[in-house]
């Protein structure tokens, strides 16, 4: 089982900044992709950003040249960097990792977070 722990949410006026970390632990023999999705209530989920094991990168529209995904494999580590957040962005991010959990595991597992809130005032 790979288990994420996240951190980092909060509230931010508009304009501000954040940054989210998720950190994963467990069996973990290698890690496809890590990313961060979000979900506002009403709404669906949706993709924020996510990094691959190359460190190739992919962004949601409403956030590209605001956000910014890194990840440090040493520490199974994901990071976002949030700026120039606006009330729009104000969701439950929850880290999402795809990893083999051993050497014989042919199939990658999907793992999530719990969530942590990001709240945006104007």
């Amino acid at each position: 089982q790979v288990q994420l722990v996240e951190s980092g949410g909060g509230l931010v006026q508009a304009g501000g900044s954040l940054r989210l970390s998720c950190a994963a632990s467990g069996s973990i023999f290698s890690i496809n992709a890590m990313g961060w999705y979000r979900q506002a209530p009403g709404k669906q989920r949706e993709m924020v950003a996510v990094i691959n094991s190359g460190g190739g990168t992919n962004y949601g529209d409403s956030v590209k040249g605001r956000f910014t995904i890194s990840r440090n494999n040493a520490r199974n580590t994901v990071y976002l960097q949030m700026s120039d957040l606006q009330p729009e962005d104000t969701a439950v991010y929850l880290c999402n990792v795809i990893a083999r959990t051993s050497v014989v595991a042919t199939t990658p597992q999907v793992s999530w977070g719990q969530g942590t809130q990001v709240t945006v005032s104007s």
